[in-house]
């Protein structure tokens, strides 16, 4: 398996990714390939799709071992399912797969060809090993089961988000802020109203409580570190 290519995006750690990806359309990624994979013959034709799928590495979640249960979050973390089951991390292979929309192949930038996609629940700075076109006609079955995931949905949350900690925010990060604030980033069995949880986007710390349907954004603050990113304004 070669890498082929990283992601770029507001996504430095784990806390706070989208449990899926499409759950977060508004925020863009850009993926910038290796020297060997830039070849612009290997995109031709690519442009005439909407989506794409990403097969990538969950490089934070490489172990030796692998457990065939494992504990999924949206079960409260204390119901185990087969890993077979689930999209769990921690696996076999550490391979994840999401789809992803294609907004647009950029040729004229000093690593092009880069892609640009919307939706993609990886972190930044993930390992990528192919990609393939999404085809709806294929890959599309509405009427298809959905298992335990189903019966656990994700309930988006009302986003509360004080104008003064708004304008801390890059314009063009605003709308997928609320979206990932929406689908609740907190694990499933932390239900404190008191609790001040936080996660870094792009390079702020956003800084939440959760009460019941309600996220009330507290605090933004700016990292002292230099993040290094396309996303950094």
């Amino acid at each position: 398996m070669h890498i082929i290519a990283h992601i770029e995006n507001a996504f430095q750690t784990k806390f706070g990714i989208p449990r899926q990806s499409g759950l977060v359309p508004s925020l863009q990624s850009k993926i910038v390939f290796e020297p060997l994979y830039r070849n612009p013959d290997a995109f031709r034709g690519l442009e005439d799709y909407s989506h794409i799928w990403l097969i990538w590495q969950f490089s934070d979640a490489i172990r030796e071992n692998w457990s065939p249960t494992v504990r999924p979050p949206r079960l409260g973390g204390n119901q185990r399912m087969g890993v077979f089951a689930t999209r769990s991390p921690f696996r076999p292979n550490p391979i994840g797969l999401s789809v992803v929309q294609l907004d647009r192949i950029v040729w004229n930038e000093s690593d092009s060809p880069v892609l640009y996609v919307n939706g993609a629940d990886l972190m930044n700075g993930t390992p990528i090993y192919d990609i393939k076109p999404y085809l709806p006609h294929i890959d599309s079955y509405p009427e298809a089961s959905g298992g335990f995931a189903l019966q656990v949905a994700d309930h988006a949350l009302q986003v509360v988000f004080p104008q003064h900690w708004l304008s801390q925010v890059p314009v063009e990060l605003q709308q997928a802020l609320r979206e990932l604030l929406s689908q609740d980033p907190r694990p499933s069995y932390q239900n404190d109203p008191n609790r001040v949880y936080g996660f870094y986007f792009a390079d702020l710390e956003i800084r939440f409580t959760v009460q019941e349907d309600i996220l009330t954004v507290c605090s933004i603050t700016k990292q002292t570190e230099d993040y290094k990113g396309e996303y950094a304004k």
